[in-house]
């Protein structure tokens, strides 16, 4: 049996605060006269982390248009723009959601490696290391941070640039940055790490090293969407810890049935990853009982709506271009229902699904 040697983050800091050390952290890694670019939420446009970023000499903001999740046109535009602009660059700086830190990577890695971003979306497809690059989390539960993919939804597919060259160099883990966050956005990618955690644990890929992340994330998530009447900062901090034990779990395993769906309905209809999980997630019961009565719960105690009736009226050429997309997903069907995965979930039955969404 091969093992899989995978890469990990190069460094981490946590702690409240330590966002205040990134102009330290950053000083090493400037080349020359090469910028730092940092990739910045529109959601933080005009208000205080902006001014708080550590610009030096030509060093850029730009703010990442996050309305939707990342596509690979607009990642192969902002590298191409940099490259023209300055040649070459110190450093990519995501802050943000998960999406941003995925856009993040991706122009990381676009400045080194030659064609379009969709050309890498797959396994192992990336040939060249990236550009120097930090993801800073500001909602906590992707697990973005600590992953070996960036999502990206290309002209025929929403897949990852899963690559040994994805990681983050750093990562900044400060859960202050995450306490004003809107509480169904809280909620939507909370239930990201909660749903990573339910689908490696009840996988066919289990093994103890991601068990023991996905139980230590799914403990914190129960903390603080089950147990905790109010939120306080002791929720920012334990649901900071579970997205990053969260995302290491699924590092040695997989995801399953609710992000193989989630894909599909985010391809067609741009539904956002962690609230798309959501409505998936809501229907599963036939896979996950457990999980999926424990997340009712949840969303029930927390006063969280989750959309419904969004396929309805779709065309068939539509919930095909969906189930196209999902069934392309192999390793995340056979990791949730064994080998012989495409027997049991057939195209009619994927249909069927789709179709309560």
């Amino acid at each position: 049996m091969k093992f899989r040697n995978f890469k990990m983050v190069g460094y981490v800091v946590y702690g409240r605060g330590c966002f205040d050390q990134l102009d330290e952290i950053l000083e090493p890694q400037r080349k020359n006269n090469a910028p730092m670019i940092f990739l910045l939420d529109h959601f933080f446009q005009n208000k205080p982390l902006e001014k708080r970023i550590p610009l030096r000499g030509n060093d850029e903001i730009i703010l990442a248009d996050v309305t939707y999740e990342p596509k690979t046109s607009y990642v192969d535009k902002l590298a191409q723009q940099l490259k023209e602009k300055f040649g070459t660059v110190s450093g990519i700086i995501g802050i943000g959601g998960g999406s941003t830190m995925d856009l993040a990577k991706a122009v990381s890695l676009m400045m080194n490696n030659t064609g379009s971003s969709a050309d890498y979306q797959g396994w192992d497809l990336v040939k060249k290391p990236g550009v120097y690059k930090t993801g800073i989390p500001t909602l906590s539960g992707t697990g973005a941070e600590v992953s070996r993919t960036c999502v990206l939804t290309g002209p025929t597919k929403k897949l990852g640039m899963n690559s040994d060259f994805t990681p983050f160099d750093q990562i900044v883990l400060d859960p202050e940055l995450t306490a004003n966050a809107p509480v169904n956005q809280r909620f939507y990618t909370g239930m990201d790490c909660y749903i990573h955690c339910i689908e490696s644990l009840t996988g066919t890929y289990l093994n103890e090293f991601s068990k023991s992340y996905g139980a230590k994330a799914l403990e914190l998530c129960q903390k603080v969407f089950v147990e905790k009447d109010s939120w306080d900062d002791d929720c920012d901090d334990m649901l900071m810890m579970a997205s990053y034990a969260g995302g290491m779990s699924i590092a040695y395993s997989q995801v399953g049935v609710a992000h193989a769906v989630s894909y599909g309905l985010s391809y067609l209809l741009g539904t956002k990853h962690g609230i798309g999980n959501c409505i998936v997630f809501d229907k599963l019961e036939e896979y996950y009982p457990a999980g999926v009565k424990e997340f009712k719960y949840m969303v029930e105690k927390n006063k969280i709506e989750i959309p419904q009736h969004l396929t309805k009226g779709l065309s068939d050429d539509q919930f095909d271009t969906m189930i196209n997309v999902s069934l392309g997903l192999k390793p995340l069907w056979e990791n949730a229902l064994g080998k012989d995965w495409e027997k049991i979930m057939t195209r009619e039955k994927l249909r069927k699904l789709f179709e309560r969404l």
